[in-house]
C-alpha cells in the first residue's frame, strides 16, 4: 500500500540501460539531467505547496511563511520555464539568464532559513518595498503639480503599491526604517559558500543578464578564426553544468525550507531522505561527466 508521502511526490525518472551506457560512452549525461531537473521543479512545486495549516508545522508568522512558499514556487516555475526551453536544444543564452535568477532566489530561501529571525524577513519584504514607495513619491509629486488630479495609470500603480505594501504587514515608516538587505556575497559568506561559488554564480552569471562582451562572444556572435564576427543563430544548447548547478541548489532550498518549518523531524525524513538520494545520484552523475575536466594537463 502507497503512503500518503508517496501519492505527494512525482514519479521519478527511471532509465534504461541502452541510455545510461550511450551517455557514459560520449560523456554527455545531459538527457538524464534533464529528466531530473524536471523532476527537481515539479517536486519544488509540491514542497511550495505545503498547507501552513498542517499540524506538524511549527508557528510562523503567515507572511514570512508566504515568503518562502513564494521563493520555492518562483524556482519551480523557472525550472519547469527552463524544461520547455532546453528541450528544443536551443535557446541557451536564454537559460542561462533563468539559472541566474532561480540560483540567487534558492540562495535567498537558505540565507532566510539560516538567519531564522524576522529581522532578516522585514529587510526581505522592504528591499522592494523601498522602490515601490520611491515610485509612489513620484506619483504623488506629478499629482500634486496637476493640483490634485491623477492620471488613470498613476492610480492603478498607487493602488498595485498599496496592496503589495498592505499584504506585507509592514508601514511606510517600517519600510524605510528597516536595514538594507545584505548583498548576495554577504548571503553566499553567511551560508558558508566559498569565493569561487559565489564567482560563478553572479560575476559569471552576470555576463547573460548584462549583455557583457563575453556573452556576445559565446552566445550572440560567431567568428571564423578570429576574423569576420556576425550574429549568430538560435543554436545555443543548455549544458550540463546548467542543470546539475541548479538542482543542487534548488535541492538545498527545498531541505533548508522543510528543516525550518516542521517542528518534528521525523515528519519529514522521507522528504529529507529524497532530497539527499537526488543530490548523490548527481554528484555521482557530475563526477562521471567531469573526470577529464579534472585531469593535470601538461
Amino acid at each position: 500500500m502507497k503512503s500518503t508521502y508517496d501519492s505527494l511526490l512525482p514519479k521519478a525518472p527511471i532509465f534504461s540501460e541502452e541510455l545510461v551506457r550511450q551517455c557514459k560512452q560520449s560523456k554527455d549525461f545531459r538527457p538524464i539531467l534533464f529528466e531530473w531537473y524536471k523532476f527537481v521543479g515539479i517536486f519544488c512545486n509540491v514542497v511550495a505547496c505545503i498547507s501552513p495549516e498542517s499540524p506538524a508545522l511549527r508557528e510562523i508568522p503567515p507572511t514570512h511563511y508566504a515568503v518562502l512558499v513564494g521563493l520555492l514556487n518562483r524556482c519551480s516555475r523557472l525550472i519547469l520555464s527552463n524544461v520547455r526551453l532546453s528541450s528544443t536544444r536551443r535557446y541557451g543564452e536564454t537559460t542561462r539568464l533563468l539559472d541566474r535568477c532561480i540560483s540567487e532566489t534558492a540562495v535567498k530561501v537558505q540565507w532566510l532559513c539560516y538567519k531564522k529571525n524576522a529581522d532578516s524577513f522585514v529587510r526581505y519584504l522592504a528591499d522592494g518595498l523601498k522602490k515601490d514607495l520611491i515610485l509612489k513619491k513620484q506619483i504623488d509629486v506629478n499629482i500634486e503639480n496637476r493640483n490634485g488630479n491623477s492620471l488613470v495609470i498613476e492610480q492603478r500603480m498607487l493602488n498595485s503599491i498599496k496592496e503589495c505594501l498592505e499584504l506585507s504587514g509592514l508601514s511606510e515608516q517600517d519600510v524605510n526604517d528597516a536595514k538594507g538587505l545584505p548583498d548576495f556575497a554577504r548571503m553566499c559568506a553567511d551560508l558558508g559558500f566559498g569565493d569561487l561559488f559565489y564567482t560563478a554564480i553572479q560575476r559569471m552569471g552576470s555576463h547573460a543578464v548584462h549583455g557583457t562582451w563575453s556573452d556576445l562572444i559565446f552566445n550572440y556572435l560567431r567568428h571564423e578564426d578570429g576574423q569576420v564576427l556576425y550574429p549568430r543563430d538560435h543554436d545555443i544548447d543548455t549544458q550540463d553544468v546548467q542543470f546539475i548547478g541548479v538542482i543542487h541548489l534548488v535541492l538545498g532550498a527545498m531541505k533548508s525550507f522543510l528543516n525550518y518549518i516542521i517542528s518534528d523531524a521525523s515528519e519529514i525524513s522521507e522528504f529529507i531522505s529524497t532530497i539527499d538520494s537526488i543530490d548523490n545520484k548527481i554528484i555521482e552523475i557530475q563526477d562521471l561527466a567531469w573526470a577529464s575536466d579534472f585531469s593535470v594537463t601538461g
